[in-house]
């Protein structure tokens, strides 16, 4: 038995930031972000919007491509590293506004390889006979955590949703293989110094703009890219399945520079590459899900076609699955 993705669905908020409008908040320009970067643009989440009712609607959608009702759910897992609150878990509370009152529910915090994660738990549980239908959501509200005086990292962050719905598969179609990794030692290449029992909220620490997002960006992306190319060489290797035989490459959408080395790494051309990083920017937990939905629905995989994710971020964490369509 393994698990398959029957359901996708995905949300923006409506607010579109581009990079003409960063010239005017910090000193940077749209070519040097698109030059460094590839993003154009990115969504911001409304004042009204918090990270559950983004996963809301995408798990609505994700739901009726299903053919699923709330009430079919029996776990709901949430990636996010920017949910409602620190108590109780978004995955709870997204549980109450859909009223799947037969799902457990928890958070999943691997920053921007959540979703991979959080895939992973579901893989095992299904594959444990526990449980048969479970959504899978990456939800991110990263405007709320993001200092918008610094350049370096204000360019590449935005707020989506993307959600699956996973349920046992008896055949050749579903998740091949997941592989999950961490390096610990490298937490503050990418991190929120404060808002946790390390350093609590304080006057001092919201003064010193503690609670945005830090990144050394020059060596995260250096281990970025080394990793996510043995990472996808060993994925493919370990399943028998031959680069030229996937059909479609699906990246957390981070940077265009570390995409194109992966690509390359594979000998995939960019066309065989699930791109939307130009147009949100990097979700987090969020891009993947919101690439895979729109691959769906544009109908850029079609059943039996090999698909490979693969992310990389903060803990340090990363991580790839290989699935048959």
């Amino acid at each position: 038995m393994r698990s398959r993705i029957i359901g996708t669905g995905s949300y923006l908020p409506e607010r579109v930031i581009t990079n003409f409008d960063l010239e005017k908040m910090v000193d940077t320009s749209d070519e040097w972000i698109r030059e460094r970067t590839g993003i154009r643009e990115r969504r911001v989440a409304s004042e009204e919007e918090v990270a559950s009712d983004l996963a809301h609607e995408a798990s609505v959608k994700a739901l009726q491509m299903a053919g699923l009702s709330p009430k079919d759910i029996d776990l709901i897992i949430v990636a996010t590293v920017s949910g409602d609150m620190p108590l109780p878990s978004t995955a709870c509370i997204l549980q109450h506004k859909l009223d799947a009152t037969k799902a457990a529910a928890f958070d999943i915090n691997a920053a921007c390889s959540g979703f991979i994660y959080a895939l992973a738990v579901a893989d095992a549980f299904i594959k444990s006979g526990i449980y048969r239908n479970i959504l899978v959501v990456g939800t991110e509200v990263l405007s709320r955590f993001t200092d918008w005086q610094d350049r370096t990292t204000c360019v590449l962050l935005g707020d989506g949703a993307g959600a699956v719905v996973l349920t046992p598969s008896n055949n050749e179609y579903g998740v091949l293989s997941i592989k999950i990794f961490a390096d610990g030692s490298m937490w503050d290449l990418l991190h929120i110094p404060a808002g946790g029992s390390k350093m609590p909220a304080s006057e001092e620490t919201v003064k010193n703009r503690l609670h945005f997002i830090k990144m050394r960006g020059n060596e995260t992306f250096k281990v970025a890219v080394r990793t996510l190319e043995k990472l996808v060489i060993e994925t493919l290797k370990e399943n028998g399945v031959k680069s030229s035989e996937l059909a479609l490459l699906i990246p957390h959408q981070a940077n265009m520079r570390i995409i194109s080395a992966t690509a390359k790494r594979l000998g995939l051309s960019l066309d065989r590459v699930m791109l939307n990083l130009d147009k949100y920017g990097n979700t987090s937990a969020a891009s993947i899900p919101i690439a895979l939905d729109e691959a769906a629905r544009q109908g850029k995989i079609k059943e039996g076609d090999y698909i490979l994710l693969e992310a990389f971020g903060g803990g340090l964490t990363w991580g790839a699955a290989l699935i048959r369509w």
